[in-house]
């Protein structure tokens, strides 16, 4: 958090730059983040090793490995973490497609949930008013854009509280 907080560290060299980014001893990286090194140390880390969450040439992140004794890693330690890295990266990216599609399904189950609520309200309305179900919807909808309510709330409305929208709810008195 720290190094969101004040944009220094590994972790934000890292996501600037795309790649991996290591200090092997943090007390002899002042200066190259002179703010985070010695945040670093005081809490008992001694070396960091950055690897980009990335997927083709996108950058989402990077993942942080802190160590309380300096740490060099070899060119084959660094490809073991970066292939971690890549795996987080689509778990990371999975979740995110997941979570979209459920909120889809949320916003598409509302909306027809909303419809089949109108068009039992302009049923009743129609019903109400002795008339075709499209002049009832053209009553439904003129009231709630005359009055600035939604077309959802009205028929909710309609249906279990007809009285808190009388001017729409009342039938008009017969000719004599």
């Amino acid at each position: 958090m720290f190094q969101v907080q004040r944009e220094e560290g590994p972790c934000q060299d890292c996501f600037r730059e795309g790649r991996p980014v290591s200090h092997p001893d943090l007390g002899q990286a002042g200066d190259r983040w002179p703010l985070f090194a010695p945040q670093a140390v005081a809490a008992g880390f001694r070396s960091v090793h950055a690897f980009p969450l990335r997927h083709n040439q996108t950058i989402i992140g990077a993942l942080n490995l802190f160590d309380t004794t300096p740490q060099q890693f070899t060119d084959s330690d660094t490809n073991v973490l970066q292939a971690l890295a890549d795996v987080a990266t689509i778990g990371i990216l999975q979740e995110r497609a997941i979570r979209r599609g459920e909120v889809l399904t949320e916003q598409l189950q509302r909306a027809l949930n909303s419809r089949i609520t109108i068009e039992q309200a302009k049923g009743a309305l129609a019903q109400i008013h002795s008339t075709h179900p499209d002049a009832a919807f053209d009553m439904l909808r003129n009231y709630s854009r005359q009055h600035h309510y939604r077309l959802s709330d009205v028929a909710v409305a309609v249906l279990h509280d007809p009285a808190s929208h009388p001017i729409l709810t009342t039938p008009a008195p017969s000719a004599p």
